[in-house]
């Protein structure tokens, strides 16, 4: 119990016995007692403001948790968006370029104006099937007229023993580390440097199989030389042939580039047995370099 001094500046603290009845006083000044009560009030203001910062930074660090994990999904939405729109400009372009190439190559492509004068003569233009079928009609004549001619019957190098491009071996074929994840892989072919652009030349006689966008490989050229052996060229940024097409060993045939899953300009090229890789380089270890008289260009 405590009993407060009149006359005296303290407090009076009685302590009493519950078993015993003994009594004891404790003098407690005033300056001791304002001063605890001070240091209890102190200590409860320190103590909410304590807590209250804490839990600020609880809800900012949650919101900022949170607001990272958005950024991260935008990102990779971003990064999907940008990728499937690079590969609709690169089909786009390639589409572009194939019909040029067709247009030029065959005649099709005709002066779509006239004079005024004539607009009640109809129609002055084929329509797209017509077109269509004019195309495949002049392909097919052209192919045929090809395989019978004996004077073209010209493919005798059909072994790739030639280097598709002069530049520095990048990467050799079999195991190595992924340049995009760092972890080991499967290299199907060579990696040859080249700046953008640099012509790209058929290794062997053969037919051009696939002109197309590969995934990974990018734009791509697949030759097949006959005897299950068939050779791949990748990476590219733009084609010179059209499938069906028949190539001489060393006719330009594309151009380098950096398409696909590639980290700098250069040519990704492959040889294939059976539709199995090999290692390109037993086939090029007697090769040097590209000769410029290996090709002449055909008369047609």
């Amino acid at each position: 119990m405590f009993e407060e001094s009149v006359n005296q500046p303290y407090f009076i603290v009685v302590l009493a016995h519950s078993l015993h009845g003994r009594l004891r006083r404790i003098h407690i000044l005033y300056p001791f007692v304002y001063a605890v009560l001070g240091l209890a009030l102190l200590g409860a203001f320190s103590l909410f403001g304590f807590v209250s910062s804490y839990a600020r930074m609880a809800w900012k660090v949650a919101n900022y948790n949170n607001l990272r994990r958005e950024i991260q999904v935008l990102r990779q939405r971003y990064n999907h968006l940008q990728k499937a729109n690079n590969e609709t400009r690169e089909q786009l372009a390639t589409l572009q370029v194939f019909a040029t190439q067709v247009s030029m190559a065959y005649g099709i492509k005709r002066q779509m104006e006239g004079p005024a004068d004539i607009a009640s003569e109809g129609r002055l233009v084929p329509t797209f099937r017509e077109t269509l079928a004019e195309y495949d009609f002049l392909k097919t004549a052209k192919l045929g007229l090809l395989r019978r001619s004996p004077a073209l019957m010209w493919q005798q190098n059909t072994m790739p023993a030639l280097w598709p491009i002069t530049g520095r071996l990048l990467s050799h074929f079999g195991s190595r580390s992924d340049p995009f994840t760092g972890e080991g892989a499967f290299h199907s072919g060579l990696d040859i440097s080249a700046p953008y652009g640099t012509p790209v030349h058929v290794a062997a006689d053969g037919v051009v199989k696939r002109t197309e966008w590969g995934g990974g490989y990018g734009r791509l050229v697949i030759v097949d030389h006959g005897n299950g052996y068939q050779t791949y060229y990748a990476h590219l940024s733009r084609y010179e042939v059209l499938p069906g097409q028949e190539v001489r060993s060393g006719q330009v045939i594309a151009y380098s580039g950096a398409s696909g899953r590639a980290t700098a300009p250069h040519l990704h090229y492959e040889v294939r047995r059976g539709g199995n890789p090999v290692d390109p380089h037993r086939f090029l270890v007697k090769a040097s370099a590209f000769p410029a008289q290996a090709y002449n260009a055909l008369p047609f």
